[in-house]
């Protein structure tokens, strides 16, 4: 029953989505493709599970090859032990530093996820991105964040500082799920949700760079027949190789 119940909830959760945060993705994708467009550089941060739907677009068939993702050594959910993760988003001064090993530059454009938004490190990535002169898109819940109450000490959220924010209508603690049997909530949502969202987003940015004249760099998926004739594209967003933080895409502008 709470399998179905799931399924249900995830409709309905998918329609709210739709209705009330589309013109929010539109307006986030125009960010992103006006910059790219000037040969700014798209950045993409999360963690620990909110760097989920950051890799989901990153290095994927029919993506697109301007994300440059930020993956924060000691976040990563597949590296042991796990609880230290836990500890180093909530320790002040580690967002500020890192942001300042990425080399993003004042019109650049970076994404930031994180569901709560209470967290020390995403608020100081938030913070460190406005100082730098970036566009500053968030992907938040703004209930959940609203619900607890900041482990910073400025007292302010990740949401604060950003440009534009994309809810992903999470509910506080995540879980969706009620059952009397059960010591608490399951069925978490803002996993497969930051994917879903994101990956609208990114083609929406697709359809607004094909609109400004741009040709949109598309990985092809290399388990299909035909990847041959689209090789020499392909092996042209390989050579965007950056050596900016352990080699991530450069803009367009490099190709």
């Amino acid at each position: 029953m709470l399998a179905n119940k799931y399924f249900e909830n995830g409709f309905e959760l998918l329609t709210r989505l739709q209705n009330t945060q589309v013109e929010n993705i539109e307006e986030a994708a125009e960010i992103i493709a006006q910059a790219v467009a000037e040969g700014h550089t798209f950045y993409a941060w999360g963690g620990p599970h909110s760097s989920l739907p950051v890799t989901d677009i990153f290095w994927r068939a029919g993506g697109l090859a301007i994300v440059n993702p930020v993956f924060t050594p000691g976040f990563c959910l597949e590296i042991g032990p796990l609880r230290p993760t836990s500890f180093l988003e909530r320790v002040e001064g580690g967002g500020r530093d890192f942001f300042q090993l990425i080399g993003a530059e004042a019109g650049d454009v970076i994404l930031l996820v994180s569901t709560s938004g209470r967290n020390a490190f995403p608020i100081e990535m938030a913070m460190a991105a406005k100082d730098a002169g970036l566009r500053v898109i968030g992907m938040t819940s703004l209930e959940y964040s609203n619900f607890v109450p900041s482990r910073h000490s400025s007292g302010s959220k990740m949401y604060e500082y950003c440009d534009l924010v994309i809810d992903n209508l999470t509910t506080p603690g995540d879980a969706s799920l009620e059952d009397d049997r059960l010591p608490q909530k399951v069925g978490p949502t803002s996993g497969w949700v930051g994917c879903f969202i994101l990956q609208a987003l990114m083609s929406e940015v697709a359809e607004r760079l094909v609109n400004k004249g741009i040709k949109p760099p598309i990985f092809y998926a290399g388990n299909m027949d035909g990847q041959e004739e689209y090789r020499e594209y392909q092996d042209n967003l390989l050579k965007t190789r950056s050596t900016k933080f352990g080699g991530i895409y450069s803009p367009l502008r490099e190709m």
